[in-house]
């Protein structure tokens, strides 16, 4: 139930080389957007959901925004609690980024039926960032209510307490993939333990929880001694959080994507790909790029012929119809998305002067590398 490896080389049904393959979710199996599911809703326990879970009367999952499991595998040394907890692999969704991922954990589907196709993504002619939940003009939370643009209950309608930063509780992204639940803000890892203990305490069943450490850290400084440092704290909160557990309790732990350093490999896409693109969208490591009237041909084969070596290059159709999206892509998740993505396989990273943010990423995410997409499903028994 485990992704098929990179490393693995077949002939791309769409190119003329030999490419890796990309690592596509199991949509009905060992997936994050089965994560929620698999605890709330399934009366038999899947067998890749870690065992001892099955038997807790008060479960906490714990999100930690970037921790791939590659990432985690490589490093164990350091973090001697989650290296102890019972479990394994899982898969990202498509793409392997922190919008789309965490509205699969938290409504139970896979991105074309929940239709939040991506950080950047097309709607209704402008791109809208998810996490900033802005376009080119600025704030769009009245031009795009969060509730309406995503309109699936998270948590099955459950309604669980959510602890996650502060400053996230009147965000358009959390509007769009956590409305409607009962909210808990920490601004400290301290004040995130002190939440938990409290709901615990107070018998509350199921607690969702997040941390964004991890990811940050990543994304500025790359995989190297900061991250390890950052993965050393995160080790010893997760600690502190099984201390809170009572008896019978238990923590599941997993994550959104994990990340590769793409540092200074960034590209501007060639010349001739971008005289066929009338925008982007997507991010450097999931580029979508959508043709001028009537050029979608011209433009897959511009791609194709300049980035083919680079990226896994799909139309629109080609990538619905091989699951990418899941097994289910509504009209309204198709439109937003563009007509030919490039998924890049090695470090690089496709500019577009649209996608600016406070500083250049060094860690990225998005595509569909087994270092982006395998992220650690684990628990400790109840």
């Amino acid at each position: 139930m485990v992704p098929t490896e990179s490393s693995q080389v077949e002939r791309d049904p769409v190119s003329s080389g030999a490419h890796p393959r990309p690592n596509l979710p199991d949509y009905a199996g060992a997936c994050i957007s089965n994560v929620v599911p698999a605890l709330l809703e399934w009366d038999e326990p899947p067998s890749w959901l870690p065992a001892p879970v099955a038997h807790a009367e008060q479960v906490v999952l714990l999100v930690l925004d970037g921790l791939g499991w590659e990432q985690l595998e490589g490093r164990r040394h350091l973090a001697p609690t989650l290296s102890g907890l019972v479990g394994g692999p899982v898969s990202s969704v498509v793409p392997s980024t922190t919008a789309t991922a965490l509205t699969s954990i938290t409504t139970g589907l896979p991105p074309g039926e929940h239709g939040v196709v991506g950080y950047r993504m097309a709607v209704e002619g402008e791109v809208l960032n998810v996490l900033r939940w802005s376009t080119a003009r600025g704030d769009a939370r009245a031009q795009f209510p969060p509730e309406r643009l995503q309109d699936v209950h998270p948590f099955a309608g459950q309604r669980p307490p959510i602890v996650t930063k502060a400053e996230f509780a009147t965000s358009g992204f959390s509007g769009a993939h956590l409305h409607q639940v009962r909210f808990h803000g920490y601004r400290l890892p301290s004040t995130m333990l002190t939440d938990l203990d409290k709901l615990l305490r107070a018998g509350e069943s199921f607690i969702y929880a997040y941390y964004d450490g991890i990811d940050k850290v990543a994304h500025e400084y790359g995989l190297g001694d900061y991250y390890d440092a950052e993965l050393v704290a995160v080790d010893r909160l997760v600690a502190d959080i099984i201390d809170l557990l009572p008896h019978r309790a238990s923590i599941v732990i997993t994550a959104d994507h994990g990340h590769v350093e793409t540092a200074g490999d960034v590209a501007t896409p060639h010349r001739s790909v971008l005289a066929e693109t009338s925008m982007q969208s997507g991010e450097g490591r999931f580029r979508w790029f959508h043709a001028r009237p009537g050029r979608t041909p011209a433009l897959f084969e511009a791609l194709q012929a300049e980035h083919g070596h680079q990226a896994w290059i799909r139309t629109r159709d080609e990538a619905i119809d091989e699951g990418w999206y899941g097994p289910i892509v509504t009209d309204m998740a198709r439109a937003r998305m563009g007509d030919v993505l490039a998924a890049p396989w090695g470090t690089l990273a496709f500019l577009d002067p649209a996608d600016t943010g406070p500083y250049n990423l060094v860690g990225r995410h998005g595509s569909v590398t087994s270092a982006e997409m395998l992220v650690p499903l684990l628990g400790t028994g109840a």
